[in-house]
């Protein structure tokens, strides 16, 4: 008989066997760097070296792809060294990338000041308007469409089904970073992309204590070219942080409803709110791509951003004044968060075409009691 369990089965199963030696339920942290071979190239389970294969490394990795949905995936010692690797793979000096009118400041960063130097070229286009998508594709053939939706630190909603259409009549891969919504709220290689990112630092590992990356591919092909980058550039999870990363994902589920009801809390106060001019958060039926998050998402997140009436110095008052909000970078925590991305994780971008308001302030919110959060924004902006 054939399964289709479900994804908090999948979760908590998913590459993670009960040890065949020990009958240990938890994969062991192989806090190794080499293995004995069965004879010259015997190689026991195929693991010859761990930069190339870890055996906690690989239960991480199992889990990951079918939480997507996908062929393959890999797992990184951050999201950056995620991307780093994806592209070189992928592209080649004289290629071009569409990149989000609202990225994540390092992904910007990594597209303008490093491969800029390799001699590839991007432009950036709002990624929730298909026909702008469509027009950049028209006027300069492309490599890659890169989306995030939801967008760090707007919010915006990006159509993957559309924009995979889109980006493969071009002759381009589409790429989507996950991280936002983690797999457990949208799951992209189902609705076309090629490529799915993730930051496990965020939501998957969900605890503050481990920085980590992914890559989950819909080709086998590509798994293996990208397989062969990482291996040859060496940017892989350590045993010890995949362990920790499984150990997050297997109360992804829970701790995402969580997260959901409190952010939409928060954001319906925000939004009454009359220091606050604009409520950033695609739950919201006045956000412009509400109906669309709702068609491939199973939540909005837990991610809030809002603008201030008084203007950036009462934002930057704001984020100084929370008692449960740690004034702090990254998201996707058990423990709430504020900051104000201008200064903070979206500095990179000042000056550049994807500059954010400085009235703009960003929650990663917590699954804390939600009237206490409640209560800590209220006092917060109480002279907004």
């Amino acid at each position: 008989m054939t399964y289709q369990d479900g994804f908090e089965t999948l979760a908590i199963h998913a590459g993670q066997e009960p040890d065949p030696v020990t009958g240990a339920v938890v994969p062991p942290i192989y806090q190794v760097s080499t293995y004995k071979q069965d004879g010259v190239g015997g190689l026991r389970g195929g693991y010859e070296y761990s930069r190339s294969a870890n055996p906690t490394r690989t239960a991480l990795e199992q889990c990951l792809t079918a939480l997507e949905g996908g062929a393959r995936g890999l797992a990184f010692s951050s999201g950056m060294a995620a991307e780093d690797c994806l592209i070189r793979t992928v592209c080649s000096p004289g290629d071009h990338v569409l990149i989000p009118g609202d990225a994540y400041g390092g992904t910007y960063r990594l597209f303008a000041r490093v491969f800029a130097g390799w001699g590839l070229s991007h432009d950036v286009v709002p990624i929730s308007d298909v026909a702008a998508v469509r027009a950049k594709l028209a006027a300069r053939k492309a490599a890659v469409v890169w989306a995030e939706t939801p967008t760090n630190p707007l919010l915006g909603i990006a159509d993957i089904r559309a924009l995979a259409g889109a980006a493969h009549e071009a002759g381009a891969l589409l790429v989507v970073d996950n991280t936002f919504a983690s797999p457990y709220l949208q799951q992209p290689l189902t609705l076309g992309a090629d490529v799915v990112v993730h930051s496990t630092t965020k939501y998957l590992g969900g605890h503050s204590d481990v920085v980590g990356g992914a890559l989950v591919v819909a080709d086998p092909g590509l798994a293996e070219r990208l397989a062969f980058t990482q291996n040859a550039t060496g940017g892989v999870a350590g045993p010890f942080d995949s362990w920790l990363t499984l150990r997050g994902v297997k109360t992804l589920a829970a701790r995402m409803d969580r997260h959901c009801r409190n952010a939409a809390r928060v954001a319906q106060m925000l939004a009454e709110h009359p220091g606050v001019s604009e409520v950033l958060y695609p739950g919201l039926p006045s956000h412009p791509g509400h109906k669309t998050a709702q068609e491939q998402m199973r939540g909005f997140g837990g991610m809030v951003s809002f603008r201030l009436v008084a203007g950036e110095e009462a934002a930057v008052r704001a984020c100084g004044r929370t008692r449960l909000f740690t004034l702090g970078e990254s998201l996707g925590g058990v423990e709430s968060l504020i900051e104000h991305p201008a200064r903070m994780t979206h500095a990179s971008v000042t000056g550049s075409p994807l500059e954010v308001p400085g009235d703009l302030i960003r929650l990663s919110v917590g699954i804390e009691d939600c009237d206490d959060l409640l209560d800590d924004l209220r006092q917060a902006l109480s002279d907004s």
